[in-house]
């Protein structure tokens, strides 16, 4: 009897763990539905899930205090008026730049504490500034 009694919560408890979920591997989704461990950020602009590192403009940090050097990646809107830069270390994922006339720059808008602006530099490159500091090219 005492076998059947031990066998029975034996049985019972690996029942009770079994039916416990365990952490989902991707299952990070967030309220955009992007998953963070696959790499996927959301973008604005796009209005949809990319990958920043696999995007065709990216820039790398000028000059760092610290031991790695990070990157960033520019999406542009169909009508080239708007520029989407993900900053790491920011609290939102990225910053809309807003193009305003023919110029060929593009600023944040006054809702953002520091001050950002994306400029074209050399033939086929961009620069991005942060309060008039060159942080990314």
């Amino acid at each position: 009897m005492r076998k059947i009694v031990l066998l029975g919560s034996v049985l019972l408890s690996s029942l009770a763990f079994a039916q416990q979920k365990s952490p989902v591997v991707g299952g990070d989704k967030d309220v955009h539905g992007c998953r963070a461990s696959a790499g996927y950020t959301y973008s604005q602009i796009k209005n949809d899930c990319v990958k920043v590192f696999a995007q065709k403009i990216k820039l790398k940090e000028v000059s760092s205090d610290k031991s790695s050097t990070s990157m960033t990646a520019v999406i542009f809107s169909k009508d080239m008026k708007r520029a989407e830069v993900f900053i790491p270390d920011q609290s939102a994922k990225s910053i809309i730049l807003n193009r305003e006339g023919k110029t060929k720059m593009w600023k944040s808008g006054s809702h953002i504490k520091e001050s950002y602006v994306l400029i074209p530099y050399k033939k086929t490159g961009y620069q991005i500034k942060k309060d008039d500091v060159v942080i990314y090219q």
